[in-house]
């Protein structure tokens, strides 16, 4: 059995990971899905790891997922708790001393997301919820929580990347992030080619099944 340790992204919760928990478990692993506090003005990336560490207790046989804007502690946490495998699932992947809020010009993001006619999709439903069923992404939508922390002004703080296996995942029907951007930032700074799963950006919520294979995939590899 693994623990499953589910690290949200910017602006969300723990609740978002519930559908992909429950497939998980019923696979015979166990999951550790906290909230970070990033609705916390004082809260800095150290206190987001905490927080995951905290929840994460005495449980063993780890495999950190880090969700979008989540990149930014998963590698923390795994490097703190000795992971078996990290998992960024359309992860911001960091740099050495890279703040989060420089991340988007430092990358090409913005760029990329012009160049693919991403910035101009105002409507969330078209964006982070365009394949997560109606009912589900408006429930997503006021569970959401507004990013007030201090963190986005932060470097991040490790000097290299955790030795410990890491995967990239691409969602190949993602409207914020260009999935193509994500491939090459991937191979550039990972070194890895990273798998693909269909769906969009929320793909825990529309697709929780399939990503569940994927992720309990990695324990048989």
């Amino acid at each position: 059995m693994a623990t499953f340790v589910l690290i949200h992204g910017g602006g969300d919760s723990g609740w978002s990971w519930h559908l992909l928990e429950a497939q998980l478990r019923a696979r015979g692993h166990d999951t550790v899905a906290p909230d970070l506090p990033s609705d916390r003005p004082d809260a800095g990336l150290g206190d987001y790891a905490d927080a995951v560490v905290e929840a994460v207790g005495e449980r063993q046989n780890l495999v950190i997922v880090g969700h979008s804007y989540g990149a930014f502690t998963a590698p923390l946490v795994a490097e703190r708790l000795r992971a078996g495998t990290l998992v960024l699932l359309a992860g911001m992947i960091p740099e050495p001393g890279e703040r989060p809020d420089d991340w988007w010009q430092r990358t090409g993001c913005i760029q990329a997301r012009e160049a693919a006619g991403l910035s101009a999709i105002e409507d969330p439903f078209e964006s982070f919820y365009r394949d997560v069923p109606r009912e589900l992404a408006e429930e997503a939508m006021r569970r959401e929580r507004e990013e007030r922390s201090r963190a986005g002004g932060e470097p991040w703080p490790l000097t290299a990347w955790p030795d410990i296996p890491t995967k990239f995942v691409v969602c190949k029907d993602d409207r914020f992030f260009p999935p193509e951007f994500f491939r090459d930032l991937a191979r550039k700074r990972l070194g890895v080619t990273p798998d693909e799963i269909a769906g969009g950006h929320c793909v825990a919520l529309s697709r929780p099944q399939e990503l569940a294979e994927l992720l309990v995939g990695y324990l048989r590899a």
